[in-house]
């Protein structure tokens, strides 16, 4: 690659008339940090075989000293790809999504004294990274580049007047009617995108404490690129694009999904590429499929990119009990085909709510999903745009309920994403939230879902196999490592199935699909209704049938008739 060329032509897109002096200095930096890398490559498209384990490390075992003492248990339950939710220095007023300083990890984290050396710290964090790649996990991590900390040094200095340096990293006016159409995503919690500060105000998507940076100010583009390049360096295997399509903003427009901010996008990936090929850049952008794979571009943008719909319409389809939600939401028709080299990101539960946002859900679809997954009102987000509980919340702690929602979820197209603690049921932690009301000042039931893990006594319901944590973790498990043992669920097509009732029409209650990958094919079954089925398909084998996951089941009087457990699922290599 011709990394001045490829550079030059996104700066000259991004900033006609701005001489290259400033692009052409920090490439030099480029070069000497791609020259110091030393790490093992990557595997092509590693992120296509990868089951991701996302957690707040503090949350999950104290620090990075109780992650490391928990690598072996991640490691037996079968994920290979850890993203650590917000590491970075913060005043953890949005559970570290306010970043304060992009080059180092909050110190309680390390287990380390703040008069501890930077250096000591970055070798403390290095130390992780050697123990988790040992073990074959990659680790990837949360940067926010859309916005800082009001406590950024940056913002700090660009407050002091309006002829500091730093007052164009960010956006100042007097005029508050500027960027008008920008919606409030944080409906309930916000009032406004502008934040009074003396006789200006500046603008923030996020909450009042997040002032958005200024990537029309080149220095802002090189900046961030500098952040992602400190953590090449340190070993990171890849980066999550936190709110990614609100990065560029035009007045007159939503200031969401802009054609330019590709442009930036670009720039990011084609660094990322030429120091380290094959690190991760994942997209997070909250939108309908046909709009997230434009951060895919013709695969030189984003890695891979969250599939949001695909996670209501999971729920919905158990609620309804039926297919339709989540084979509408795949269909070619509202999830477009990607380029090969990229990947959707699914999950049941990310690091917040269970999203109703009314960018991908209709109105009817969200207060469907709504009404029959609140069930307390304390549970309610954002004002009925989210159910923030956790998944054994969600399904009334009921261990077969959330066992079939992972057997959808784990053999759909994707990479899957478990969201810590859930694969043994933890619950909504009230006391959490309270305190962090405190921390914070904000009423954001999101912190239900943020608790922390109580080790000790799970592992010793763990060791009890009538506990809701025993039942739910031995599935998890057993589907999460069967999964790795077969290519067609990470890089397999997929192909919609018939399923039949007893009276020979369409038995929409299961939900059926093939998935095939090279010489590989796996029928799956999921019955999304609570009593036993009775179904007959071409696709399923004669005989007694002992599926992938050691599950036994008896056939029918007839070939390619079986009947299905209430809420079983079954995973049938055929």
């Amino acid at each position: 690659m011709d990394l001045f060329n490829v550079l030059s032509e996104y700066w000259n897109t991004l900033y006609p008339g701005v001489p290259d002096t400033q692009l052409q200095k920090f490439i030099s930096e480029i070069e000497k940090v791609k020259k110091n890398i030393l790490f093992q490559k990557h595997k092509p498209e590693w992120y296509k075989d990868a089951v991701v384990y996302s957690l707040y490390v503090d949350q999950f075992n104290r620090d990075f000293k109780g992650l490391e003492e928990k690598l072996d248990y991640l490691q037996d339950l079968g994920v290979n790809c850890l993203w650590l939710l917000p590491i970075l220095d913060s005043p953890m007023k949005d559970a570290g999504f306010d970043i304060r300083n992009y080059d180092q990890v909050r110190t309680e984290l390390l287990g380390m004294d703040e008069d501890t050396t930077i250096d000591e710290q970055r070798q403390r964090f290095r130390d992780f990274l050697y123990e988790a790649h040992k073990r074959g996990l990659k680790v990837i991590f949360d940067i926010a580049i859309n916005h800082t900390s009001d406590e950024h040094p940056w913002f700090k200095e660009a407050k002091k007047s309006v002829d500091n340096p730093y007052r164009n990293y960010y956006i100042w006016s007097q005029d508050t009617n500027l960027y008008k159409d920008a919606r409030i995503i944080f409906e309930g919690l916000c009032e406004s995108n502008w934040q009074k500060d003396g006789d200006w105000y500046y603008f923030h998507r996020f909450f009042e404490f997040q002032p958005d940076l200024n990537f029309k100010n080149p220095q802002v583009l090189i900046d961030m690129t500098r952040n992602f390049l400190f953590w090449l360096a340190q070993g990171v295997d890849g980066f999550r694009g936190d709110a990614i399509p609100y990065i560029w903003k035009e007045d007159g427009t939503t200031c969401e999904n802009h054609p330019t901010l590709h442009t930036v996008v670009k720039f990011f990936r084609a660094v990322l590429d030429y120091v380290r090929p094959h690190t991760l850049l994942l997209a997070e952008a909250c939108q309908k499929p046909h709009e997230v794979i434009k951060y895919f571009g013709n695969g030189d943008e984003c890695n891979a990119g969250y599939h949001f719909p695909l996670m209501p319409m999971i729920f919905k389809s158990l609620a309804a009990k039926s297919s339709k939600p989540v084979s509408s939401i795949l269909s070619t028709a509202v999830t477009p085909i990607i380029p090969d080299s990229v990947q959707w990101f699914t999950f049941l539960r990310c690091h917040d709510e269970l999203s109703l946002e009314l960018v991908y859900v209709s109105e009817e679809d969200r207060k469907y999903i709504h009404d029959n997954y609140c069930h307390q009102p304390l549970w309610d987000f954002r004002l009925g745009q989210g159910v923030a509980a956790r998944l054994s919340e969600l399904m009334d702690r009921d261990p077969k309920k959330i066992g079939l929602a992972y057997s959808i979820m784990l053999t759909l197209p994707g990479t899957p994403i478990i969201y810590y603690g859930d694969e043994f049921a933890t619950l909504n932690d009230e006391a959490n939230y309270k305190e962090m009301i405190k921390v914070s000042g904000k009423d954001d039931t999101r912190f239900l879902v943020r608790g922390k893990i109580d080790w000790k006594k799970t592992e010793i319901e763990l060791k009890n196999p009538g506990s809701l944590s025993s039942k739910v973790y031995t599935q998890v498990r057993n589907m999460v490592r069967t999964r790795n043992r077969y290519q067609c669920f990470g890089r397999g097509a997929i192909e919609w199935i018939d399923i039949f009732g007893k009276n020979g029409e369409i038995e929409d209650k299961v939900l059926g699909y093939i998935r095939g990958y090279d010489k590989e094919k796996i029928l799956v079954l999921n019955n999304l209704s609570d009593h036993e089925v009775w179904i007959h398909s071409k696709d399923i084998p004669p005989g007694s049938i002992t599926d992938v996951l050691g599950q036994t089941v008896e056939p029918g009087h007839i070939p390619g008739h079986l009947n299905m457990e209430p809420l079983g699922y079954l995973w049938i290599k055929i």
